[in-house]
């Protein structure tokens, strides 16, 4: 089961911006983190209230999206 519940959409935080449950915390600034390859535990760190289960959720939810998205290949 893929944990969206932990993923909040709320046009009143963060102009609608999937954010971890319950923080401000865009799934968004979780990725860009992880992409710039820092450790879970440093996020953990940085974002106290954030879990090991929200990290996850925000990979999940990325990925879902990009799944029921139509993306074209640009030619080089």
């Amino acid at each position: 089961m893929i944990p969206f519940e932990r993923i909040e959409l709320d046009p009143r935080v963060c102009n609608g911006k999937p954010v971890i449950k319950g923080t401000r915390i865009p799934v968004t600034v979780i990725l860009e983190h992880i992409a710039g390859g820092e450790p879970w535990e440093k996020i953990l760190g940085n974002y106290p209230e954030l879990t090991n289960e929200d990290i996850q959720a925000a990979l999940l939810y990325a990925r879902a999206s990009l799944e029921h998205t139509d993306l074209k290949a640009l030619n080089a």
